[in-house]
């Protein structure tokens, strides 16, 4: 590096390092432009250099300009991080440092971020105790799209964005799409201001009415960056796959179970059948047999169709729509287990002891012929004794086996409360579409015997997957749930010691715990409270490349293997598992798939997060769209859920709806520990679990959103 004093110009890393280093030693009190220049010696020949070095430190949030110059951003306790989440009103910023909890910003706040934008933040006073903060400034903008309505202001045609502004946002019309008045649109930011409101759009792309469910979900999907369609050169190479003939040398390396009865157990609708069982009693125990479609075999690594998987990470159900993982030809054609057709598997074999234990394992290719496609209601019937004989004709190969499953499930259950495994309780809906893909229903879905028993056995299979390569020292995508976080077990015992309930002794947090806090008041009116709150205590399972255990199974190896057709971290522990059952050497495979399982496990997560968002999002605006037929209605449902706002309301069929505040009698209503919303200083109150009748008064199909008022006995609506 040339010396300035003869006349040399520095670089632009000296002049960085420089400028850290001399605003470090100033502490809180900024330097204008010329002052931080002239400490860092700066001749004409080094403006450019001095510029670009306050440029690239401003972006990557090191240093930030204020009003009256530049400060150090640690030493002022200013961060980045990245927008997560924008409302109307108000953000969320995830800070860059792991494990740091995101940071509530108030609308007047954001000066404009969006979604993805990586930001500096600086902390103001909370009003709530959590962490808030402001946008000092925007250091990365992402590229934003944004779904929303076309709305009419003042007869001119306007953008209302589903999140981010109150204020519609105006449309340039140049290079704009066909748009209408009450249409779901896709809009790009063209010009950002400093606030929400300043911004302007161009629409990208018309979904169709607003007031339809199928256009919202449409909308969803294509926001979260999820094409339903695959790639050309993806289709014909799964084309191409599902058509070859399997050459005769590769069934011969496999062990034949096609005489073995074998079957599959799924719902009525469901076309991708990726796993099978089969069950026997033994001397000892039982034998069981977990058969997975060998997706591995047609999904080869780096091709492109493993690169559009590991893109998608898991197959996508909302409705009456499934956008699988892998194209139509493999998942519902050649990989899924259709009855009398010969498949290729990949077996879990697993001996039993009496109490239902793993004391033996052995992982084999497989060639399978399944016997029947079994269904849950089905399965159900003849568990019960109501069986058709038309149903139990169709069963005949493989009926002996189902008793057998019954017992052995039992056993299981008993074996998981042992093991001080948590029963949570979660509601799930079914939506049912005319053939307009209309929802004119909405029905709790219940859960028979035959879902348990499937679940049992998958269960096993799963941890035996994951107890081989632990126990085989192998790179590996487990399935993780860590413990709840000392804050929240905090919480959870504060509201305990304020509803009366015994509290466990949380020095080291165990399953059986929470277990214990639920069992003890499973038939009494706290229930549906603690249900919530044990539910809220729980952090999110994910995918790891360390076997950290599964907390609320209380299971130390788990990992996902029964699902390779819909999800890839099933897809990607089916080619280390073969890898080393064709060749079991485990330093060699350490080598060949370490760097893979770290992305896999990553990637995966996110796509499973995005998956879960599109599917609850896309549910809301179809059970919505059946509300909105039922405007006026009455309907008896319990307190679900409580906010600053109100509190919500579900209804027997899974439908949620918002009893705002602004619909109570007038009072000062507060939130009490989002248990109950309560008068800070009468009586009333409504409390997680309570009873309530409610009349649906307004509904947005777009948003999802469903309101609720209540309705005092003998005053119901006509």
């Amino acid at each position: 590096m040339a010396n300035t004093q003869f006349g040399g110009t520095e670089s632009v890393e000296s002049y960085r390092s420089k400028i850290v280093t001399i605003l470090k030693k100033n502490g809180r009190a900024p330097l204008s432009d010329r002052e931080l220049a002239t400490k860092c010696r700066t001749n004409r020949g080094g403006a450019a250099n001095f510029r670009k070095a306050v440029d690239a430190l401003c972006q990557k949030g090191i240093i930030c300009e204020r009003r009256r110059g530049y400060v150090l951003s640690a030493v002022m306790g200013y961060f980045p991080a990245t927008i997560v989440r924008l409302s109307r009103t108000f953000g969320f910023a995830r800070p860059e440092e792991e494990g740091a909890q995101d940071i509530f910003i108030p609308g007047k706040f954001l000066q404009g971020a969006m979604t993805k934008d990586r930001v500096l933040i600086g902390n103001i006073p909370s009003r709530s105790g959590k962490p808030e903060g402001e946008v000092l400034a925007i250091l990365e903008e992402a590229d934003n799209r944004l779904t929303g309505i076309i709305v009419s202001e003042n007869g001119r045609l306007m953008f209302r964005a589903d999140t981010m502004s109150k204020t519609p946002l105006q449309i340039q019309r140049k290079d704009s799409v066909p748009y209408q008045e009450g249409e779901k649109v896709m809009a790009q930011v063209v010009y950002r201001g400093q606030r929400h409101a300043e911004h302007k759009v161009k629409i990208v792309l018309s979904f169709g009415e607003a007031t339809r469910a199928s256009v919202c979900a449409e909308s969803i999907v294509a926001i979260h960056g999820v094409e339903p369609a695959f790639p050309e050169e993806v289709v014909q190479e799964a084309e191409a796959l599902a058509s070859a003939p399997i050459p005769e040398a590769k069934y011969a390396k496999r062990l034949d179970l096609r005489d073995t009865p074998i079957f599959t157990i799924d719902s009525t609708h469901s076309k991708d059948l990726d796993d099978a069982v089969s069950l026997e009693r033994t001397e000892t125990g039982y034998r069981l047999g977990v058969h997975i479609a060998d997706v591995s075999y047609y999904v080869q690594p780096k091709t492109a169709l493993d690169n559009e998987a590991l893109k998608r990470g898991t197959s996508i159900y909302y409705a009456n729509r499934v956008i699988p993982m892998l194209p139509e030809c493999l998942s519902n054609g050649a990989c899924s287990l259709n009855p009398g057709e010969d498949r290729l598997a990949f077996s879990a074999l697993l001996d039993l002891d009496e109490n239902g234990e793993i004391v033996k394992y052995d992982f084999r290719k497989t060639i399978i012929r399944s016997a029947v496609k079994g269904v849950y209601s089905e399965v159900n019937e003849i568990l019960d004794g109501s069986a058709s004989p038309e149903v139990l004709a169709r069963y005949a190969a493989v009926r002996h086996m189902i008793p057998l499953m019954d017992t052995l499930c039992d056993i299981r259950l008993r074996e998981r409360k042992r093991r001080g495994s948590p029963e949570l309780e979660t509601a799930e809906g079914k939506l049912i579409l005319n053939e307009d893909n209309v929802c004119i229903d909405v029905q709790a879905r219940t859960r028979g015997k035959s879902e348990c028993i499937i679940e049992e056995m998958m269960l096993l299979a799963n941890e035996a997957a994951a107890k081989m390569a632990h126990d085989k020292h192998l790179p590996f995508v487990y399935r993780v749930h860590d413990k709840p976080s000392p804050e929240k077990i905090e919480n959870l015992e504060r509201i305990l010691l304020q509803l009366g309930v015994e509290v466990p002794k949380f020095t080291n947090i165990q399953p059986s715990h929470l277990a214990q806090i639920l069992d003890g008041t499973r038939d009494t009116d706290l229930y549906p409270i603690l249900n919530v709150m044990v539910l809220r205590s729980m952090t999110k399972a994910t995918y790891s490349a360390e076997p950290i255990g599964h907390f609320s199974l209380a299971l130390q190896d788990y990992a996902h293997f029964t699902s390779p057709i819909r999800r890839y971290p099933d897809l990607a522990i089916h080619r280390i598992l073969s890898s080393y059952c064709e060749t079991p050497d485990a330093a060699a495979i350490q080598k060949r798939f370490e760097a893979f399982v770290e992305q896999a496990a990553a990637q995966s997560s996110e796509a499973e997060i995005r998956a879960v968002t599109i599917e609850r999002n896309c549910d809301d605006c179809y059970k919505a769209e059946y509300m909105q037929q039922h405007l006026g209605e009455v309907y008896d449902g319990i307190v679900a859920g409580v906010t600053d706002f109100g509190f919500y309301v579900a209804l027997p069929n899974t439908v949620e709806g918002l009893v705002h505040v602004a619909s109570l009698p007038e009072s000062d209503w507060i939130n009490d520990d989002s248990i109950a919303f309560r008068e800070e200083q009468g009586d009333v109150c409504y409390r997680l679990g309570d009873s309530v009748r409610v009349q649906c008064t307004k509904v947005d199909v777009n948003s999802g959103n469903v309101d609720f008022a209540l309705v005092e006995e003998g005053c119901e609506s006509a």
